[in-house]
């Protein structure tokens, strides 16, 4: 198992770069992670890739050690109550407010894809039901291994039966070999980029939907305050910005109020710089 010492530069290095909290006690789990990628790079231990990282110059090791790391815990219709929320309330009600424009959706944190997959399907079965909605779907984390997953769209029998209704498996995808493969049409409904919460994500513009169920929870309380403030920032007044069930926003969020989960910005809030 991965020593005190080991375990404390692990943490630092993975802050840094992702701001998640790498814990003594997380040494076992930490260490089982890495080794396919100590393996891969040649090593015969994590203890090994560890003291090449330290040494090397470029922090490239480390920005992979970061990656392996970096939080895959995801399911389809992960908290069904909150996707019944946004297919009944939260998403008719966005696009009542926008009339014939797009809403446009954030999922950020998106691991694997799973949520954003999840949101698309809402969507596809609105128009099986001969409804139009004009969606723009973008789908976000800082880790590329897990957007490379994300856009293969191709997920295990364990990862479909986690969550996902067999009439949606039915309806929305086709079996590859030993794995499922997510329709095409719903692979490209969804626009994945690697964003990195730790910075601010101005470049995505505004959204009048963001997900951000079970990312807050990841990072130090410091850390919340500061990612929430930035992904606040990026909805809309008047959107709605959901939480996992259970989850709060931090102190010192401003010009919003929060009911059941769901976080909406006050319509006269300034406008993201």
């Amino acid at each position: 198992m991965l020593n005190e010492a080991e375990i404390a530069m692990v943490g630092r290095e993975v802050k840094t770069r992702t701001g998640a909290v790498i814990t003594r006690e997380m040494a076992g789990a930490v260490e089982i992670k890495l080794t396919p990628l100590s393996r891969r790079e040649g090593f015969g231990t994590v203890h090994e890739l560890i003291s090449a990282a330290r040494i090397r110059p470029d922090g490239a090791l480390w920005n992979a050690v970061a990656d392996h790391l970096a939080q895959s815990d995801t399911r389809f219709f992960r908290d069904r109550a909150i996707f019944e929320n946004l297919r009944n309330d939260i998403l008719p009600t966005a696009l009542l407010r926008r009339g014939h424009e797009r809403v446009r959706i954030w999922s950020a944190g998106c691991s694997t894809g799973q949520e954003p997959y999840s949101i698309a399907m809402i969507v596809e079965d609105m128009r099986a039901e001969g409804k139009n909605p004009a969606i723009e779907l973008v789908a976000t984390d800082a880790s590329e291994r897990l957007l490379d997953k994300a856009r293969s769209g191709l997920y295990t029998q364990f990862e479909v039966q986690r969550g996902l209704p067999i009439r949606k498996l039915i309806a929305h995808f086709e079996k590859a070999g030993d794995l499922w493969r997510i329709s095409d049409r719903l692979r490209a409904s969804v626009r994945f980029e690697a964003i990195n919460l730790m910075k601010h994500p101005g470049a995505l513009g505004q959204f009048d939907i963001i997900m951000l169920a079970h990312v807050l929870p990841s990072f130090d309380l410091a850390m919340r305050a500061e990612v929430a403030t930035r992904v606040i920032d990026a909805l809309a007044p008047g959107g709605a910005l959901i939480l996992g069930a259970g989850e709060t926003l931090p102190e010192g969020c401003v010009d919003v109020t929060i009911t059941n989960g769901i976080v909406t910005r006050e319509k006269n809030a300034r406008a993201a710089a």
